[in-house]
């Protein structure tokens, strides 16, 4: 079988002898015992199997001991195998870069132990690194390798865990054209801007290849541990995709010695190995044997003059793995060789010499040990037979010639508490991918902002929900709120919908137009009817004051003026005592003023039904209308004291008519009290109305009773109308049309009842005589 020499695996195998010379000048370790070693060609499956069966024999073609250990494979599904092998014969397996998760699975592969980090954990730190710049929306491209495939399931698994949504997951073959030009065409349409390329070196190799060709652009790429650290991926032609690149490498060791033991190796050093002699070849584009074709190797070539990934020195990632491994058995088999009163310390169990150590007994010496290499390594192996997982967070920082720069910007330490086992450095400089000069969004949806509740959309993935409004009175204050919360109900919702703010207060205030426009409609009426009170008490004498009864005329222009002034404690914040005063102030002077008008009604009629004259008037003369109306009014006293007193108005806070708003508003108390004393004074005026209306046809001059009947006319169609309009008006609009009422039938009496007669006394001054007002009397029949 023809196979391909892999200058990383010389350099695994060139640790491995670095290692055990140093392990066996260390004193301390292993004293009296010398480690050796055979290696083994690990290419083709004939290879595997002959390896497997010289672990099983009790000796090997090159070395008198029993293999106690296997070290290796790289190759996660050659290592599978390897395993299924020795795990019957109970030989420990330590690999250095087998990193499939399901070799943890110790029912399949009990005697497997490895000193780089499980899959699992390179997954999980992927996740964690997309969690943490926000990647929400991704794509995977991996290989149909055990590596690839196991990781990118899992990596979907645990993705999901953090809502983190996958939008492809396309698997690349090196032979395949079809899947490439799929690959190309999703990297082109898909929305994702992070791309995950899980793949080994060579597949990733072979991939890069094929898409120099192409221009995709506008994407951050994240590699695996299996490719991240290789310089000679670099072009100028891949500069589109691997710049700013980020992904998880094994961390970067100094091993002391081992630079040097590599840079010194010689042909002659092994002078048996037709596979030095091969590397050496492939080196320096050499030979040898005689060739015209090539040039003529001297075995003398400097390893320094050339670069490849062998003579890369610079530091150690995966050969500190391997360096750890060895270090592992070693410390097993020293573990396994202690004695102390007869038994050994770490198990208990007889102590055994080195001659009797079997495979069986160094795989249960393994699981205990707990060390610290030279280089400062500390190394244990959970029951799991993983070791503790720590990775650099390496950015791809390319230059213009085409080559890399690898900056470490971060670390992550399974080991550390959840929130901080990714940490990135403060002061490092980060190229982002796609040429971008900050991270990129990577999104299938924008976080659904606080107002809005967040809802999955069956027909996406969990990634591409949908956001919604709160709904009216509802709030979200969080980021991707599931549900949206209703307001208290003194509270409602600004306008972002993002928290709850007190309600706005309604009330009938004076500093608003409508408050403020009947403010000055009562100023008015209160100026008018004082102004009227002066024009009858200024003309007092005249006959058209005197034959108008001036008495209940002035009782009547106070009561007026009082209406008017009533209506100004519906205005403003309803307090305890404005809501007591309003209505008992307004039934009052209400009573008050119908009273009077409904004496004059009385006095007027008594007047010119009498078939004597002057004798009606003394039955109803000054001290009976004074009665009347005092005895009228004191009525409504009464009922306004006793619905003081059971059930009073009080201040109250409506938050049903409004949602978004309180209404401050003085509640009636008792329903009864109200409707009552209003009704009191719709039977007065109904009854002053009827009255006039009988005597509308008496004599002009003395007759206001039409006047009288105009204004009650008025009153009535007033309060008749404010019925239904009460009822119905919301608000601070039910006080408006309360105060509207009073002033329109306030109005309604002072213009109809007194105007005409003011128009006599200032503008027709000649007909306010006895002699005008008697000439207009017709004769009387008696």
């Amino acid at each position: 079988m023809l196979c391909r020499w892999n200058d990383r695996e010389l350099k695994f195998v060139r640790t491995v002898m670095f290692t055990v010379e140093e392990i066996n000048r260390n004193a301390q370790l292993l004293p009296g015992v010398s480690l050796g070693y055979q290696l083994y060609n690990g290419c083709g499956s004939e290879n595997l199997i002959r390896a497997a069966i010289e672990a099983i024999s009790q000796e090997g073609p090159a070395c008198s001991a029993r293999i106690q250990a296997l070290l290796g494979h790289s190759s996660s599904g050659i290592s599978k195998n390897i395993n299924t092998l020795l795990s019957p014969l109970s030989i420990p397996q330590v690999s250095h870069l087998s990193t499939c998760a399901c070799l943890s699975d110790k029912s399949l592969y009990p005697t497997f132990f490895r000193t780089v980090p499980s899959d699992r954990v390179q997954v999980l730190a992927l996740v964690q690194l997309m969690k943490n710049f926000d990647w929400r929306w991704v794509g995977i491209i991996y290989s149909s390798t055990t590596y690839a495939d196991k990781g990118t399931a899992e990596f979907v698994v645990e993705a999901m865990k953090e809502h983190i949504c996958v939008e492809y997951r396309l698997v690349y073959s090196k032979a395949s054209t079809e899947t490439h030009e799929a690959i190309v065409k999703m990297l082109r349409e898909s929305s994702s801007k992070v791309v995950l390329l899980f793949m080994s070196l060579s597949y990733t190799k072979s991939f890069l290849s094929k898409m120099a060709g192409y221009n995709i652009s506008g994407k951050q790429w994240v590699g695996s541990e299996a490719w991240i650290t290789q310089l000679d991926l670099a072009s100028v032609e891949r500069q589109n995709i691997l710049q700013g690149a980020m992904g998880f490498a094994l961390p970067e060791a100094s091993i002391p010695g081992l630079g040097n033991f590599l840079l010194d190796l010689k042909p002659s050093d092994e002078p048996q190995s037709g596979t030095i002699k091969a590397f050496w070849e492939k080196f320096f584009d050499c030979s040898f044997s005689p060739s015209n074709t090539s040039t003529l190797c001297t075995g003398g070539e400097d390893m320094k003059a050339i670069s490849n990934d062998y003579t890369d020195v610079t530091h150690f990632r995966a050969e500190n793995n391997m360096y750890k491994a060895v270090y592992l058995v070693a410390y097993a088999l020293h573990a396994l060789l202690q004695c102390e009163n007869g038994a050994n310390p770490t198990t208990g169990k007889p102590c055994v010499i080195k001659s009797e150590v079997q495979p069986k007994m160094v795989l249960e010496h393994i699981k205990y040990v707990n060390f610290t290499t030279p280089n400062g390594a500390k190394i244990f192996v959970n029951d799991d037979g993983d070791s503790v997982g720590e990775y650099d967070l390496i950015n791809w920082h390319m230059r213009d010639d085409g080559s890399v720069k690898l900056v470490n910007i971060g670390r992550y330490d399974a080991s550390f508490s959840e929130y901080r086992k990714l940490k990135l450095k403060g002061d490092a400089k980060i190229v982002w991918g796609g040429n971008s000069t900050e991270v990129l969004r990577s999104v299938c949806k924008e976080p659904c902002p606080p107002g809005t509740r967040k809802a999955v959309n069956k027909n996406k993935p969990v990634c591409c929900f949908d956001c919604f409004e709160c709904p009216e009175g509802t709030i979200s204050n969080q980021t991707d709120s599931p549900d949206c919360l209703a307001c208290p109900p003194e509270f409602w919702p600004n306008a972002k919908k993002d928290r709850c703010v007190p309600k706005p207060t309604e009330y009938l205030s004076y500093k608003e137009i409508m408050g403020a426009l009947l403010t000055a409609l009562s100023c008015v009426g209160v100026f008018l009817a004082f102004l009227t009170f002066l024009i009858f008490l200024t003309h007092k004498e005249t006959p058209i004051v005197k034959a108008n009864n001036s008495e209940l005329s002035f009782l009547l222009l106070i009561s007026l003026k009082l209406c008017f002034l009533c209506s100004l404690t519906f205005i403003g914040r309803p307090t305890e005592w404005s809501c007591m005063l309003r209505h008992a102030a307004f039934g009052i002077t209400f009573v008050l003023c119908i009273s009077c008008v409904l004496g004059k009604t009385v006095v007027v009629l008594m007047a010119f039904r009498a078939t004597l004259p002057g004798k009606n008037m003394k039955l109803f003369g000054h001290v009976q209308q004074r009665l009347s109306v005092l005895a009228l009014t004191v009525v409504q006293v009464l009922f306004c004291i006793i619905w003081l007193c059971t059930n009073p108005p009080f201040p109250a806070t409506n938050l049903k008519y409004y949602k978004e708003k309180i209404i401050l508003e003085c509640a009636l108390g008792s329903a009864i009290g109200f409707w009552g004393m209003l009704g009191y004074i719709g039977l007065l005026a109904l009854l002053c109305f009827t009255l006039a209306f009988m005597a509308r046809k008496l004599p002009d001059s003395f007759n206001e009773a039409k006047l009288i009947t105009f204004s009650m006319l008025i009153f009535c169609a007033v309060w008749m109308a404010f019925i239904p309009a009460y009822v119905s008006s919301p608000g601070k609009f039910t006080v408006a049309v309360e105060i509207f009422a009073i002033l329109a039938s306030s109005f309604g009496l002072l213009v109809c009842i007194f105007v005409p007669k003011c128009y006599i006394i200032i503008f027709r001054p000649e007909n306010n005589t006895r002699k005008h007002l008697m000439g207009k009397i017709p004769p009387r029949t008696l």
